[in-house]
């Protein structure tokens, strides 16, 4: 496409969302107001005092063909990072979600392939009749446990059903004919199939994961193991955690809705059942694709996103998950809370590295203090020249007004976009926190199933029994031993699965990963005593423990993490001793830190993410310099959050402006929410920016303060006198116009000859149409006066002054106006010791005395300059 096709798609995309963004209507009206002005200031004086003004046209032609382009960017780059905001809101939820759910599904994989081995079961299957009751009791006993399973189906190979975990709607002597059946059959793995099947009679669409049974003996397939999700029950817990509010103040679930699509484009499941239900055909938005899309005449803003997988598992083929939110809603709950409450000086010293975060914002913000640079040029050019023209006052004072309502519509569409820029930051970092914190609690919540289903198995109890008796053979412990390597093998998230007896003796260990001599050291030694006195105490199978996060003392080199904790007991429910789950902390929370921090999108900021205890200590992160047991020093507010809430703040962080985000885990199902667990972690994510600036607040102060000029009555005074204000530092100062040729930006600055002269930092080349004319020396006048160097910004600049034919120039902070004064407003300052030539040697009170202004006096400057400065020549002119 070439540019002007492509600026013509721009434009006319920026029309289709201008109508539903108010803030930019507003803006767009107000900027083609003043672009009206300046058209009708620069035709006026073209037509009323040509001669007089003929200073001041090409100045105005400058600045109305820069506000033209400005308005066209400004308002364009306003509409783009609001619909990238949202847009990037919806796809980082939609990756949320599918994520989410794919990390669950990765764990029934795991599970299928386990339950499917089980001994008491698969000796069941391979007997013709059985204990019927007691193979249902051990199928509710782990979906009790479990209770992410609707049903677990065992059938035979011709698809009975032989047992299940729940009452069936009625008997049938009828075989299941689903294909899944034959597929598992002929299968040494899981398969999975989602739709409707005769296995859940009555039920609408089923996920299910199957996994065929070997017969001990010949191994040899004796029939299907059948995990029944609870897809349903998964997809309405995902909907609900939605509604937790962001850390921009936005509820988003209200405003969109979030699908689940297969790869034919069908909806599997909806948040919203009344705007698109399931079974409904839609479009899967592609990468690349615009983000616009009309569905039952409704135009949504749409994002969807497949998972990455999850150790190679890629969740069932062509699920994708998708969120549209309604046009008309997208931006009308959109506030700029990101400025709202943000401390001034952050917000200031945050935007000074806007071309880090948002090269648009940044361009937008450089053109805007050229055209204030240009219009403050443009008084300064006139001043005290031809002030028996009336008619070029007129226009003096229009472009005065207009210039001064020109910064105040820029400051607040500026403003706008960076407000925009910064929700967009603070609601990316929030999402992450969230996910982070529920992949954490969903995956811990497997942990705590894990150890007590494994507690209820009987090769476990028995050799704890024979251990009390004193009968246990070599034999026995080599085959514990080798059943829980089987298991850690197929849950590969621990460290260690150990068994131990009443008195906190490890007695089995698994093997993965260890050498025997490694095992042997394992044996025989002790858990620790409050960990042995809770599992003691348990009061059933669906009772477990987990330690106090702390190195565990079967690893201690390893650091800190969770053992998870179950009793195992005899046949009479008494306690025999325990079983230990040593969780791979490190290894897993890095893991899970690092897949989340992938997903976001890169760029120029740097992101960190941890998780912390309720102290702000670290258990982990994907920071380097953030070692585990380091506390941070975060607000308290933050580190008090309720259960499931969020916060997002931008701040300064480590000697950095930061967007920092912070949710605290809420559990998930019933783990830490209603089984008497509570170990809350939080999860951080800190977006950093840039360095503090050492002039934010310096600078907050100078956008804060406005000269006032004298009121319209009285402008035409022939005792007042026009002064160019200017910042040096948070000082505001002034110079007689007259004595100005010119501001530039300190950014054209030549380092040549810095430091050979006092207080000389280089030289500043001036032009005349087009051309170098000459170089003057600039030298900082915050050292001259104050002693203290001026802080370089964007918005410094070097004023150009001329006394008796000698051009200098002097870096300042910033540029303020060109005002007129009474001559009562000036007085003599104060005299200062030892000073022969003050260079303040008067004083200005403005705006009704509030504002108190030091004059610069240009030929005390000079004299004190003159003796080492090269001649005017040799410095330019």
């Amino acid at each position: 496409m070439t540019a002007p096709a492509q600026r013509a798609q721009d434009l006319l995309q920026t029309d289709v969302f201008i109508p539903h963004m108010r803030q930019v209507g507003r803006c767009e009206s107000s900027l083609g107001e003043l672009n009206l002005m300046w058209r009708l200031i620069e035709s006026s004086a073209k037509m009323n005092c040509p001669q007089e003004a003929q200073a001041l046209l090409p100045m105005m032609a400058a600045t109305r063909g820069g506000f033209e382009r400005l308005e066209q960017d400004l308002v364009q780059s306003m509409v783009m990072q609001a619909v990238t905001g949202v847009t990037a809101g919806l796809a980082s939820q939609a990756q949320h979600l599918i994520d989410t759910l794919v990390r669950n599904l990765y764990e029934r994989t795991a599970d299928v392939g386990f339950l499917a081995t089980d001994a008491m079961l698969c000796q069941f299957m391979a007997a013709a009749d059985g204990d019927g009751a007691a193979i249902t009791q051990r199928l509710r006993a782990y979906r009790s446990k479990y209770t992410v399973y609707t049903d677990i189906l065992l059938l035979d190979a011709e698809g009975q059903v032989r047992a299940s975990a729940r009452e069936r709607s009625q008997a049938t002597d009828q075989p299941c004919r689903d294909a899944l059946i034959a597929r598992a059959l002929q299968s040494p793995g899981f398969v999975q199939s989602f739709g409707a099947t005769d296995l859940l009679p009555g039920h609408g669409s089923a996920l299910i994961y199957a996994h065929r049974m070997l017969h001990a003996g010949n191994r040899q397939p004796i029939g299907v193991l059948c995990l029944c999700f609870d897809f349903d029950g998964e997809m309405q817990g995902i909907w609900s955690s939605r509604d937790r509010i962001d850390g921009s103040g936005v509820p988003d679930a209200q405003t969109s809705i979030a699908l689940l699509l297969d790869d034919q484009g069908l909806v599997l499941a909806s948040s919203d059942l009344h705007w698109i239900g399931v079974g409904a055909k839609l479009q899967a938005h592609r990468d690349g694709a615009g983000p616009l899309y009309v569905h039952g005449g409704r135009t949504y803003l749409v994002q969807s996103a497949a998972s990455a997988g999850y150790q190679g598992y890629m969740g069932p083929q062509g699920w994708r998950a998708q969120i549209m939110t309604p046009l008309e809603l997208a931006f009308g709950l959109q506030q700029q809370a990101g400025l709202d409450g943000l401390d001034a000086a952050v917000a200031q010293g945050l935007l000074a590295h806007a071309h880090r975060f948002c090269p648009p914002l940044h361009a937008i913000r450089s053109a805007a203090d050229t055209i204030r640079r240009v219009v403050w040029n443009g008084r300064v050019m006139t001043a005290g020249k031809q002030m028996d023209s009336t008619r070029l006052q007129a226009v003096l004072e229009q472009i005065g007004e207009t210039g001064a309502r020109t910064n105040e519509v820029f400051s607040r569409s500026i403003d706008a976009l960076y407000g925009t820029v910064l929700n967009t930051a603070l609601r990316d970092n929030s999402l992450l926190s969230s996910l982070l914190v529920d992949l954490l609690d969903r995956n811990l919540y497997e942990r705590a199933n894990d150890c007590r289903w494994w507690a209820l198995t009987p090769q476990l109890s028995e050799l704890l029994e024979d251990q009390a008796l004193g009968e246990t053979a070599p034999d026995q412990v080599s085959e514990a031993c080798a059943l829980l390597t089987a298991i850690h093998d197929l849950y590969t998230v621990y460290q260690q699965i150990m068994v131990y007896d009443v008195r906190g003796r490890v007695v089995a260990v698994s093997q993965r990963g260890r050498s025997d001599a490694e095992v042997r050291g394992l044996l025989d030694t002790y858990i620790e005593t409050d960990s042995l006195q809770q599992v003691l105490a348990l009061g059933g199978t669906q009772a477990y423990h987990v330690s106090p996060w702390r190195p565990c003392v079967q690893h201690e080199e390893d650091g800190s993490t969770y053992v998870y904790h179950a009793a195992i007991r005899n046949a009479d429910g008494v306690v025999l001793g325990g079983i230990g789950l040593v969780f791979h902390a490190q290894r897993e929370f890095t893991a899970m830190l690092e897949s989340v921090t992938g997903v976001q999108a890169g760029g120029a900021s740097s992101r960190q993410v941890a998780y912390l205890n309720r102290a702000g200590m670290v258990m982990s992160s994907s920071d380097v310099q953030l070692q585990p047991g380091m506390r941070l020093d975060l607000p308290p507010q933050m580190l008090a959050l309720a259960p499931g809430q969020s916060m997002a703040r931008a701040m300064v962080y480590q000697g950095q402006y930061c967007v920092v985000a912070i949710t605290a885990g809420s559990g998930y199902r019933e783990f830490k929410r209603s089984d008497g667990y509570r170990e809350e972690v939080l999860a951080l994510s800190v977006q950093a920016f840039g360095a503090v600036q050492d002039d934010a607040q310096a600078a907050v102060c100078r956008r804060n303060t406005r000269v006032q000029s004298l009121a319209a009555a009285s402008r035409g005074s022939a005792y007042g006198m026009e002064m160019a204000t200017f910042f040096v530092g948070r000082s505001v100062l002034a110079v007689d116009a007259a004595c100005v040729l010119e501001a530039q930006s300190a950014s054209a600055i030549a380092p040549v000859s810095a430091g050979r002269l006092p207080h000389c930092v280089g030289t500043l080349a001036r032009r005349s149409q087009g051309v170098v004319a000459g170089y003057v020396w600039v030298f900082d006048l915050g050292a001259l006066l104050f002693g203290k160097p001026v802080t370089r910004t964007a918005q410094s600049q070097v004023i150009v002054l001329e006394h008796q034919g000698l051009k200098l120039g002097v870096l300042v902070s910033d540029l303020e106006g060109v005002v007129r004064f009474e001559s009562g407003q000036l007085r003599l300052a104060p005299a200062m010791a030892g000073a022969a030539d003050r260079l303040v040697d008067r004083l200005i009170r403005a705006n009704d005395g509030d504002l108190l202004i030091q004059c610069l006096n240009v030929t005390a400057l000079v004299r004190m300059l003159k003796a080492p400065l090269p001649t005017e020549q040799a410095a330019g002119g």
